[in-house]
């Protein structure tokens, strides 16, 4: 990747989350609490929308959609907006998302590093591993305790966001049923992620996952997307549901807003009711 490529990169790996907007977007009826993190030693403030008919004291119980980005001025916005839109249209089963709102956005979403170019984006980085033990550990059981969930999970991001959904598919899968990952900076750490795809996936051949990767118009990512999508293709094991969908139509800085409403409609379509005998 050329240096001057590298920085502007960088620049944009800041995520919609945070050059989105300059206000607070319109967004459904939600609530916010804060958690007292150990592992991270800090306060973070998570947002939660939860679906229509939604009853504290009832019966039901619901999917959970995971999101880092997801704070107020970033991408919970419009996340819960297309997940309320199409819940009341019919055209996605009601599911409760959890917005993860940044403090330090690049130590959480990045791994270890030995580019020293990429160690450059951020004063600290290489904290995803802990960040992933806060949601884990943390915040994952906080959700449990509060809302009425069910045992499938999900999580969605864009870049480094992205990097951090492919990174945990990788390292813990079991963490998440679904990662929905648009384009996710592959680059870090010399494409490690990618390099090591084949190796990973053969110690994991019971996985029985989802997993959605796409790519907009970017010459820095495209081509780890698509050696990351040759892996899959000859080394994924038969139990993973996995799709790449390249979308040169679009920009890294417009992926997420654009791509989101229709990935989201299709893996949390609602079941088909059973046939007729």
């Amino acid at each position: 990747m050329k240096l001057a490529s590298l920085f502007l990169f960088a620049a944009l790996t800041l995520g919609s989350a945070e050059s989105a907007a300059a206000d607070t977007e319109p967004m459904p009826p939600h609530q916010s609490f804060t958690l007292e993190s150990a592992t991270l030693k800090e306060t973070r403030r998570i947002n939660v929308y939860t679906p229509p008919g939604y009853d504290a004291k009832g019966a039901a119980r619901y999917p959970v959609l995971y999101m880092p980005d997801g704070g107020e001025k970033e991408d919970f916005p419009h996340v819960a907006t297309t997940v309320d839109t199409a819940i009341k249209a019919g055209e996605m089963r009601p599911l409760i998302v959890v917005g993860i709102e940044n403090t330090e956005r690049r130590r959480d979403m990045t791994g270890p590093t030995e580019v020293d170019e990429d160690k450059k984006i951020a004063p600290r980085v290489g904290g995803s591993a802990a960040f992933r033990g806060f949601i884990r550990d943390e915040l994952m059981p906080q959700v449990r305790r509060r809302y009425r969930v069910a045992d499938e999970t999900a999580i969605i991001g864009e870049s480094l966001a992205g990097l951090f959904i492919v990174e945990t598919f990788f390292l813990q899968p079991k963490l998440f049923d679904t990662y929905i990952a648009l384009s996710p900076s592959l680059w870090w750490n010399g494409e490690e992620l990618v390099r090591k795809a084949s190796e990973r996936l053969a110690a994991r051949k019971e996985l029985r996952n989802a997993l959605y990767l796409s790519s907009a118009d970017e010459d820095n990512i495209v081509p780890a997307a698509e050696r990351l999508a040759e892996t899959l293709r000859a080394s994924a094991p038969a139990g993973l549901k996995w799709q790449f969908e390249p979308r040169p139509d679009l920009r890294h800085d417009n992926i997420y807003r654009s791509a989101s409403p229709q990935v989201l409609r299709k893996w949390f379509a609602p079941k088909s009711p059973p046939r007729a005998p």
